[in-house]
This record gives C-alpha cells, sequence and structure tokens, in this order.
C-alpha cells in the first residue's frame, strides 16, 4: 500500500480500502473526519468499531460560516502524543482533509494522510453522492449518529 502523490505537505493520498487496510493492520493509526457536525448527524461516520476503536471528529471548517476551525490541530491532536504513527484524514470528498493533512504535517506529523473519494466520494451522473466511490460506496463499515 503506497500513497498517492506523496509530497513534502502531507505524506499522500490514501484510497478508501487502502485507508481501512492501514486502520486494519496498525493498531497506532487513527482517523480523524474532519466534516461538519451537520454532515456526521445527516450523512453518517465511519464505523471502526469491529477495530475496536473510534473515529475522532472535528471539524475542519465550522458550519454555518465555514471558517477554518482556528483549534484545529489542537483538537485533532486529542490524546495522540505520538506523531509518528498514522493519521489519517477524512472528509466528503477529499478536498478539506487534504487541507488537514498538510496542516497536521506543518504540527510535526510524519504520516498525515489524505482519505482520496472521502466519506461520499464524487458526484455521479444524476448529481448524487454517495453511491460512486468513497467510504460509503466500497462498503467500508458505517452508522448514522
Amino acid at each position: 500500500m503506497a500513497a498517492d502523490n506523496p509530497s513534502s505537505d502531507y505524506a499522500g493520498d490514501l484510497s478508501v480500502l487502502d485507508a481501512w487496510a492501514l486502520l486494519k493492520s496498525d493498531p497506532r493509526a487513527r482517523l480523524v473526519d474532519v466534516r461538519t457536525n451537520a454532515e456526521w448527524n445527516f450523512v453518517g461516520i465511519p464505523d471502526l468499531s469491529e477495530l475496536g476503536r473510534e473515529v475522532a471528529l472535528v471539524q475542519w471548517q465550522v458550519f454555518p460560516t465555514m471558517q477554518v476551525n482556528p483549534g484545529f490541530v489542537a483538537e485533532a491532536e486529542g490524546d495522540a502524543a505520538d506523531k509518528s504513527a498514522p493519521v489519517l484524514f477524512l472528509c466528503r470528498s477529499g478536498a478539506r482533509s487534504r487541507a488537514a493533512a498538510i496542516a497536521m504535517t506543518r504540527a510535526g506529523y510524519a504520516k498525515a494522510y489524505n482519505v482520496a473519494g472521502g466519506f461520499e466520494g464524487d458526484l455521479d451522473g444524476e448529481r448524487h453522492r454517495g453511491l460512486k466511490n468513497g467510504w460509503k460506496a466500497s462498503g467500508l463499515p458505517w452508522k448514522q449518529t
């Protein structure tokens, strides 16, 4: 499993299936969902219960103003003292999570990944999300909050 687009800005992009494989194989790996409260409540969140873990819910942008959360890095760090452990960031489709991975790399995290495709993935031909690609469409576990 190699990350796509690795750069000095962040560790690179992982597909949702590669992200799941990393979470399963490395008990130190953490998943941080950077969407908004509204998205978590109405669309759902990844379910890591079979791995004996919880997804961290930390907004990158705060709804409804959508301003970048000034406390994001501190909130995302939480109890994660090991800056060498993999941290995977997930949003709706992969843009906010990339920005979050860059911010955490700048904060000293060596393995901050963007989960490309996000939770809902790209729009399909009828302009709906959640059916074409992404966490939900790939059949990975998720739940409503």
